[in-house]
């Protein structure tokens, strides 16, 4: 099994409420992909850290093997998701995959 967790910082162009609407459309669109993309076994998207937190909205998914990953990242569901919810509202972009045990 293999661990991608991805934190993002949304730009500061966006008040508050836009940020959380658009956490929201974050949380609604990679969530939505389970079940949809083979070797996903689990896709969660945490919109409330803690004030200690230094980014916005986190990722936490799981996959069955680095080559499920891969075929993630390109699978076209994914990248619909990527292209229109994320990466056109984020200033910074932080990951981090491992083996899970």
């Amino acid at each position: 099994m293999v661990r991608h967790v991805i934190v993002w910082t949304i730009k500061e162009e966006y008040g508050a409420g836009e940020k959380e609407d658009i956490k929201a459309g974050i949380k609604s669109g990679l969530e939505g992909l389970k079940g949809k993309i083979p070797g996903l076994v689990d896709i969660r998207v945490i919109t409330k850290g803690l004030e200690s937190s230094s980014g916005d909205a986190m990722l936490d998914s799981l996959f069955e093997s680095e080559e499920a990953l891969k075929g993630y990242t390109s699978n076209p569901l994914h990248v619909e998701v990527a292209t229109t919810k994320v990466r056109p509202f984020m200033k910074i972009r932080s990951s981090f995959d491992y083996e899970a045990e």
